[in-house]
């Protein structure tokens, strides 16, 4: 299953910003962070982008991962990842989900280099002297907390907002009740909570992710995940941010911008004091795409 991987799904999703995914909005002060909030909402719409952040000289830096997954995502971050050195980098990210299975090849994309995830939005706190910090008032949504499990090593900020729903039809996913299914759509949807199942297991996940997630149907609000959920889940593997943002001096690219060195713990902007109320709050978005195999059998419409 996959959301946004075909052409047709991808004008959906772009539309409707369909996914399973984590979404941030970016807040910095309370005039020019609604600006923000609503350009960050737009982004969390569009193809997932690649970035590097960086923060010389003592810190390494790290990947910004915003928008949601398309089948095009797994050969951009390749494309992305050509001449860097990014083993062990750490992925901040910032999506409302996406294709399902362009999500999990992506996902192992990111183990075999042995990376870091966690959630927020990268921002330029002090554009006059460079100085970049990450807001943790953010969501992952949809199959971004997928992409969250494929970390090595991950950290979920106390105000950032993990959420998950079932995968489903993507173009019956906005009045599922009233749609009809073929016994060949419920295949696809099958066939793809499947390879969902084995891609949790294989990240080190629990069960308990999947069950929290296919009881929520498309029809209603996503689930956040508690404090206490995101443990039974496995998908927080550490309370330290330290560990996903270790000091290092060997930066594996030169930085986008010479950013100014800041200690480890203030790399997350700290309080609810430092950020604005996020007046565009992203709504519950619905799930994935289900495609039908290829060869003989006729194609099926994208699930959400």
């Amino acid at each position: 299953m996959r959301l946004g991987s075909s052409s047709r799904f991808r004008g959906w999703a772009l539309l409707t910003a369909a996914a399973i995914c984590i979404a941030l909005p970016g807040i910095i002060a309370t005039q020019v962070g609604s600006a923000r909030a609503g350009a960050t909402l737009e982004q969390r719409k569009l193809p997932m982008r690649f970035s590097w952040v960086g923060c010389q000289p003592n810190c390494r830096g790290w990947v910004s991962a915003v928008g949601i997954v398309t089948a095009d995502s797994p050969k951009d971050f390749d494309d992305f990842a050509r001449g860097r050195q990014l083993g062990g980098a750490t992925i901040v990210l910032d999506s409302s989900g996406g294709s399902v299975n362009d999500s999990i090849a992506l996902g192992r994309r990111w183990r075999n280099l042995g990376l870091l995830t966690t959630v927020g939005t990268s921002v330029n706190a002090d554009s006059a002297q460079g100085r970049a910090t990450i807001d943790p008032a953010a969501y992952c949504e949809s199959m971004c907390v997928y992409l969250l499990l494929s970390g090595k090593t991950r950290y979920v900020p106390d105000r950032a907002h993990v959420r998950v729903h079932q995968i489903w039809m993507g173009d019956r996913a906005d009045d599922a009740k009233a749609a009809s299914y073929t016994a060949q759509d419920m295949m696809i949807v099958e066939r793809d909570i499947g390879r969902l199942a084995k891609y949790t297991f294989d990240m080190g996940g629990a069960g308990d992710l999947l069950s929290l997630s296919l009881n929520v149907p498309p029809w209603e609000d996503l689930h956040e995940l508690s404090r206490e959920e995101l443990r039974l889940t496995n998908l927080t593997t550490t309370d330290a941010v330290a560990e996903v943002f270790p000091p290092r001096f060997d930066a594996p690219n030169t930085p986008v911008a010479g950013l100014v060195t800041k200690p480890v713990q203030d790399r997350f902007v700290g309080s609810a004091a430092d950020v604005a109320t996020d007046s565009q709050a992203a709504k519950s978005t619905k799930t994935a795409e289900a495609l039908a195999p290829t060869g003989s059998v006729a194609k099926t419409a994208p699930a959400k």
